[in-house]
């Protein structure tokens, strides 16, 4: 009887040793879970966060239906995303942006507007030198301005990284039907203030051609 007893002992052992592993992998199982769960889910509050509704093309003139609120922690909003005290209407979309997708300042031009009041940029109105370039603008792409070559003077890059606010309709008849070459319709730029004003008066004198982004 008395040879039984350390069997006894071990089987006794055995379900607190069992016990014991058991609750240490579900520990385990649980904050791996809970890692990987949405701060909501995990019971983190996250930062209410502007982004896009639906898809939205580059150049989109942004309004309520384009916008909602989405809650995003930390560690995952993008730098610069706007807030809920942001306001990103009337504003317009530089590049296009996906459903869902968190908006940032970057991502979006004030001055697109003309008279939108924004002391550090303004809109200017320009003509390029050949009108079959301006048909292939956008509103919200990103060009170079450059001055051409033209009276002994070399061309020059008068600013760099424009953003096409919006590109008029062609009104000229003569200018719809004479070709490459002929002045374009008015194309406004957004611009640094500073620079923009260095567009506008360069324009007067020189022809002016954009490069594409």
């Amino acid at each position: 009887m008395l040879h039984h007893l350390p069997v006894l002992r071990r089987l006794h052992g055995r379900p607190a040793r069992l016990l014991r592993r058991w609750l240490a992998l579900s520990l385990l199982l649980s904050g791996v879970v809970t890692l990987f769960l949405p701060a909501s889910a995990r019971g983190t509050p996250g930062t209410a966060t502007v982004a896009s509704a639906r898809d939205l093309p580059a150049g989109t003139m942004l309004r309520a239906g384009d916008l909602k609120l989405v809650d995003l922690p930390d560690d995952v909003r993008p730098q610069g995303a706007l807030g809920r005290s942001d306001s990103a209407e009337g504003r317009m979309l530089v590049g296009a942006a996906r459903a869902g997708e968190p908006l940032t300042d970057v991502r979006l031009v004030d001055a697109a507007i003309p008279g939108s009041g924004d002391p550090e940029s303004s809109t200017v109105p320009v003509r390029l030198a050949d009108a079959g370039v301006a048909e292939l603008l956008r509103p919200g792409q990103r060009v170079d301005v450059v001055a051409a070559a033209e009276a002994g003077r070399e061309a020059s890059v008068l600013a760099s990284m424009a953003v096409v606010a919006a590109v008029g309709e062609q009104g000229d008849r003569e200018a719809k039907t004479s070709g490459a070459g002929s002045k374009g319709p008015l194309v406004l730029l957004s611009l640094p203030s500073a620079i923009a004003t260095r567009v506008a008066a360069t324009s007067l004198e020189r022809s002016i051609a954009v490069t594409l982004r």
